[in-house]
């Protein structure tokens, strides 16, 4: 009964952050230059390291950033389960890729934010390599894309919350 008292996050901001989050996930730079493998793991991968970027910011900042965070975090996985419903997975296996997925999500969010904690490059180049890369031939790329997420959650940190819950999140260009 009190949920129905209770203020929601915007809709349309959630999406907004979503969408945005999405797109600079899907920079073709990382596929064709840095070694993101260009699969759905792949792609998966450079979502959750964006959301969890999201993630980190909204950290600390009060209720109305958590119940944003977590409307962000229901759309991003209500998304995998459309996707892969439409690829094909079946009614019973979907349930559970989801919540393996999870599980992968929150391991990789919980890793990047004790690096990026930690200040420790090397540390967060390791989770990269564990998380994104195969086989080992990413040496060349890895550092840049450390060193991106880093300039990433650096700009993060400087725009508000406030601003972020209503829609408004400002991503740093690729270089």
């Amino acid at each position: 009964m009190l949920k129905l008292f209770k203020k929601s996050p915007d809709a349309e901001a959630v999406y907004a952050v979503y969408r945005a989050i999405v797109a600079q996930s899907r920079q073709p730079l990382f596929y064709a230059e840095w070694g993101v493998p260009d699969t759905v793991t792949g792609r998966f991968d450079m979502i959750s390291l964006h959301m969890a970027l999201l993630f980190r910011r909204m950290r600390g900042d009060g209720r109305q950033s958590a119940e944003f965070s977590q409307a962000v975090f229901d759309l991003f996985f209500r998304d995998m389960d459309r996707s892969l419903r439409e690829m094909g997975a079946g009614d019973l296996a979907v349930p559970k890729k989801i919540r393996n997925m999870g599980n992968l999500f929150f391991g990789l969010l919980t890793a990047v934010n004790e690096a990026l904690d930690a200040g420790d490059r090397a540390r967060l180049e390791a989770v990269l390599r564990r998380n994104l890369f195969d086989d080992g031939d990413e040496a060349a790329t890895v550092d840049r894309l450390a060193a991106y997420l880093e300039a990433q959650a650096a700009a993060l940190a400087t725009q508000p919350a406030a601003g972020i819950a209503a829609g408004r999140i400002e991503l740093k260009g690729i270089a």
